[in-house]
């Protein structure tokens, strides 16, 4: 099944909060397949980290933020966990462990330098229609968000080919826009070029002007 997002002026004004976790993997084993030396990689991986944090942050429908990794400078309101080393799901389940219990909960990739605060609205709006929901990335393979409501457990499926173990699992394919930051999640230089095409955030559009 696959849904139309919400634009933002459908986006409930009481809608409840929706927990989140942002899985981050930085130092030099972040972004490996970003063809650059090991420093300027590493410096690319904690700007992706830090805008989509901020932007998601901003976002009007997120409520507790729990980043499982590492951030290079703390952001206001955000909690930062350790991640236990044993891989992306372990890391998730770490996160939505430390979220309040009782509310929806989302997964956030932390590779969105593009990502703005309404765009995660619009998402989290149109979420909360069904019991899951996910937001494929911008090649269709891959996923950048997945939400449940309160009550439903996630069956988190990130790495290659997440979006059809995703729609397998029960999630609701949610549509936007292919020039959504949302659905630029970058791993690659090519994903890079297709992402500096939108409006960058202030970390990642400095670094590459550098």
């Amino acid at each position: 099944m696959i849904a139309a997002a919400a634009s933002g002026a459908d986006a409930p004004d009481a809608a409840a909060p929706v927990g989140l976790v942002v899985p981050v993997r930085g130092g030099v084993r972040g972004k490996s397949r970003l063809a650059l030396e090991p420093h300027r990689r590493a410096a690319l991986a904690a700007a992706f980290a830090l805008d989509t944090v901020a932007a998601a942050r901003a976002a009007a429908l997120v409520g507790d933020v729990v980043v499982v990794g590492a951030l290079p400078e703390p952001v206001a309101g955000v909690r930062v966990l350790a991640d236990p080393g044993e891989g992306l799901l372990a890391a998730i389940a770490v996160g939505l462990a430390a979220l309040p219990s009782g509310g929806a909960s989302a997964v956030l990739l932390g590779d969105l330098p593009a990502l703005r605060p309404e765009e995660l609205d619009d998402a989290l709006a149109a979420a909360g229609r069904h019991e899951r929901a996910f937001v494929p990335d911008a090649e269709g393979s891959g996923t950048a968000l997945i939400v449940a409501r309160a009550g439903a457990p996630h069956v988190p499926a990130f790495g290659e080919g997440s979006a059809e173990r995703h729609r397998a699992a029960g999630y609701v394919e949610l549509v936007l826009p292919a020039g959504s930051g949302l659905r630029r999640d970058v791993d690659t230089l090519e994903q890079l070029r297709a992402a500096a095409s939108l409006a960058l955030g202030p970390r990642t559009r400095a670094l590459l002007e550098a």
